[in-house]
């Protein structure tokens, strides 16, 4: 009897913990037998404090547009549903973002030190109840319970960063917001806006209006980035738009009520044709005078041994003083609007080709002995980063600025790897790991020839191996991590949203939870469960992990071989050479597959269980030629 009792409450305990599914994961989860149920009259009571106002209202409007119940916040007086407590003496161990959430039979307590921990509480709380809580319409054959659990939880990193690049294709204040709603129910906290490109200035500035006159439009093509055909004459140029300082501050505020702060990018001084564009006198150039807005046609820039060669002089001038009166003018009326303490100055990728031809960079050289063109771009940086320390603000830029020195208390973002915030917290200065290795989240994910094209691949396995403090890194100097969302090839929010999720699953758990409590099974669980919450939200994600990786090899007598396999466990691949449409009751792989010499496609599908979980894939017998090239 006593064993049939053991086995009972071990498969109770089970069952309540197979419904605990929580991203990013928790620091610790206790679990308790049985549920809370919500009464069909929800009251909320919260400290009557005006930045836990908000937080009350997004909870009120989540409940009652999910369950059709009425809710309502109460005074301290009344008995409560759920309680939002900020504790009178300070609880160490979970600081300003952390909390502590328990639900009893009672109801549900969340408790924290400051509203933020409020806030991320909220967000955990909302991951306990039922799927349909992510519905907008009431939904009413659902029990609306919450497991009875203990959590504790709080951040690893402060600095839990999203960038979304608004510049190579323009979205709206309505999709910024959506983006920065999506991103708060994993417990990011920085929204990193990249508002200047080549392709577009995104940013009203008022004393420059030909920023957003001239600067913030370009001809629509839809294709492929990078190699769309020449602008002929006279193209309308009706592709963009810009934020008007009033929509600045208003996603600013939106931003805040959710403990969201947002970093600005005015990327300088290459990568700023828009800008100069508009005001041609910043350049080095005379030809600036014809230069427009890049439109994504071919031939723009090159990437060689020699560096990186641009074929129309894309860069501010380092050797202009107008250009830093130009600077001066942007950077006074972009600080006011955004409290955060930081702004990105971007520094990337900078051709120098034009400069190395310039007269007046040659004469900047000689006045300030600088060496080489790293050093004239170091002396930009330390100039920019003087302009915007005026303003009250910090730098943080690329980490090409670590090139030729760094200016004094500026801050790195590491994107070519790891390196260069090694050697940023070497020399003692802060960092923010988002190396493109693990956190280009534009790269393509799944099967080349099936995914949109891209140039270079980033696995949601990969993704997940990402630590913001590697080996060897100095954890005094490191702030956090950060995802980057480059849109080049993104032309819509669907297609962004399908970019982010789930790769930003595993950057979220990457910056909050503990790494000892990082378990790539268990995660792959929680983001199965999470695609179900999507669905009800009507948020689009990738389903690239079900589908199988396929390399390939050519033997000595030129024999190709397929070479599959899965980032998930307990798949089955089925595959065909004969262009049918494989299913379970053909060949599963098990080993090697030699490719039929005249076979012109290989079709490979995914089951689980015996049904269909991967998408059906058709991949050119040529592209497996080239893969199985690459691999020599």
């Amino acid at each position: 009897m006593k064993y049939i009792l053991a086995v009972a409450l071990l498969f109770s305990s089970v069952l309540v913990k197979s419904q605990v599914s929580i991203l990013p994961e928790p620091v610790k989860i206790v679990n308790h037998t049985g549920y809370f149920t919500l009464p069909s009259q929800v009251l909320i009571q919260a400290p009557a404090q005006e930045d836990v106002k908000p937080i009350v209202e997004m909870l009120e409007h989540r409940l009652h547009a999910a369950t059709g119940y009425s809710v309502r916040a109460v005074g301290h007086s009344s008995p409560a549903t759920i309680k939002f407590v900020l504790n009178s003496n300070a609880d160490v161990e979970i600081g300003d973002e952390g909390y502590h959430l328990e639900s009893s039979s009672k109801g549900i307590q969340i408790t924290a030190n400051k509203p933020a921990g409020l806030f991320y509480g909220m967000q955990t709380l909302l991951q306990l109840l039922p799927n349909e809580i992510e519905s907008k319409v009431a939904v009413y054959d659902v029990k609306w319970h919450v497991p009875l659990v203990s959590i504790t939880d709080y951040p690893r990193f402060a600095w839990r960063g999203l960038m979304f690049d608004v510049a190579r294709h323009f979205f709206s204040v309505a999709d910024v917001k959506s983006y920065i709603d999506e991103m708060v129910r994993y417990k990011l906290n920085v929204f990193h806006w990249h508002l200047t490109d080549d392709e577009g200035w995104r940013i009203e500035i008022k004393s420059l209006p030909n920023l957003t006159v001239k600067g913030a439009y370009n001809v629509a093509r839809v294709g492929k980035f990078g190699s769309y055909s020449p602008i002929l004459p006279n193209e309308p140029r009706t592709q963009g738009g810009f934020y008007t300082q009033e929509q600045i501050k208003e996603v600013v505020q939106y931003a805040k009520e959710r403990f969201v702060n947002v970093l600005p990018e005015v990327d300088v001084p290459g990568h700023s044709l828009a800008a100069v564009s508009s005001y041609p006198e910043i350049s080095c150039t005379a030809d600036a005078v014809n230069y427009e807005p890049r439109s994504g046609a071919a031939g723009f820039m090159a990437w060689t041994s020699n560096g990186i060669i641009a074929s129309v002089d894309n860069t501010i001038c380092p050797a202009n003083e107008k250009a830093y009166e130009f600077l001066d003018k942007v950077f006074g009326e972009i600080a006011p609007l955004f409290p955060f303490e930081y702004i990105h100055i971007g520094g990337d990728e900078c051709a120098k080709n034009f400069w190395e031809k310039s007269d007046a960079v040659k004469a900047l050289m000689v006045q300030q002995n600088l060496k080489n063109m790293d050093e004239v771009q170091s002396y930009f940086e330390h100039r920019v980063t003087a302009i915007v320390a005026s303003k009250g603000k910090k730098v943080i830029g690329w980490d090409e600025i670590l090139e030729g020195g760094l200016a004094p208390g500026a801050a790195v973002m590491s994107w070519r790897g790891e390196k260069g915030g090694l050697e940023a917290a070497k020399q003692q200065h802060e960092v923010v790991m988002s190396p493109n290795n693990f956190m280009y989240l534009d790269f393509v994910q799944g099967e080349p020839s099936y995914e949109p094209p891209v140039y270079s691949n980033l696995r949601l396995e990969k993704s997940y191996q990402f630590d913001p403090l590697p080996a060897g890194m100095d954890p005094r100097f490191v702030k956090g991590g950060q995802a980057n969302l480059w849109t080049e090839q993104i032309y819509n929010m669907r297609h962004a949203q399908y970019m982010l999720w789930p790769r930003a699953f595993a950057l979220a758990e990457s910056v909050w939870s503990p790494k000892e409590k990082k378990n790539w099974n268990n995660f792959v669980g929680k983001v199965e469960d999470e695609f179900k919450r999507l669905d009800v939200r009507e948020v689009n994600y990738s389903p690239a992990m079900y589908d199988p990786i396929v390399a390939a090899t050519k033997d000595t007598t030129g024999v190709l071989t397929v070479n599959m396999r899965t980032e998930v466990e307990g798949l089955d691949i089925y595959y065909s050479f004969d262009n049918s449409f494989p299913d379970k009751f053909y060949p599963k792989y098990t080993s090697p597959v030699k490719v039929p010499i005249d076979a012109i496609q290989m079709r490979v599908i995914t089951y689980r269980g015996g049904k269909p979980i991967g998408r059906m894939l058709s991949i050119p017998t040529k592209d497996l030629q080239n893969r199985a090239a690459a691999k020599k």
